[in-house]
């Protein structure tokens, strides 16, 4: 018998000071039984990072050949396409050229490793790439509950996260911008 995804329910209350960027977000998380805490709360993160008018989740890993967060516009043109973990540079060539921007949000203790032995690869692609600190995001994943309120306030390249249970900042670097 297959395991069924877990389903989370966030609402989040974002700030983001650099884009002058202010809204209530009420998120349904579909938490595919082999993605981690904190890849799940990386892709909240990315969203939040990232909020705009139809920006929405995908099938994610349900679905190989869409990203993990994406917008469309009224013409149901993907134009955000954003990958969270290490994607193979192939996958990102083929969604440059679907998508005018694309971005990566890497998070995990590997990312190191998945950077170095990629990054010439992506240097020849129009893709922004981050990566949220490990620790940062191993924190984060401890504050998760099935529902949950969250106050999110993104400045510079960091974003203070409280929650009910605790709170924490999560920072990231830029690797490569587009």
């Amino acid at each position: 018998m297959a395991l069924k995804p877990t389903i989370y329910k966030m609402r989040i209350d974002l700030s983001d000071l650099d884009r002058n960027y202010y809204d209530t977000l009420n998120l349904t998380l579909a938490k595919h039984p082999s993605e981690t805490l904190e890849r799940m709360m990386a892709r909240v993160l990315a969203f939040c990072i990232n909020a705009q008018e139809f920006l929405a989740f995908s099938k994610g890993l349900s679905a190989a050949e869409e990203p993990d967060i994406w917008a469309r516009t009224l013409e149901d043109n993907i134009s955000l396409w954003i990958d969270i973990g290490e994607p193979n540079p192939d996958r990102i060539k083929k969604a440059t050229r679907i998508a005018p921007s694309v971005k990566i949000y890497s998070f995990n203790s590997k990312s190191n490793v998945w950077w170095e032995k990629s990054r010439e690869q992506f240097r020849e692609l129009k893709a922004s790439v981050f990566q949220f600190q490990w620790g940062d995001m191993q924190t984060l994943a401890t504050l998760v509950q099935r529902t949950m309120g969250l106050s999110v306030t993104i400045s510079g390249d960091s974003a203070y996260i409280a929650a009910g249970s605790g709170e924490c900042e999560v920072t990231w670097s830029l690797l490569q911008a587009s």
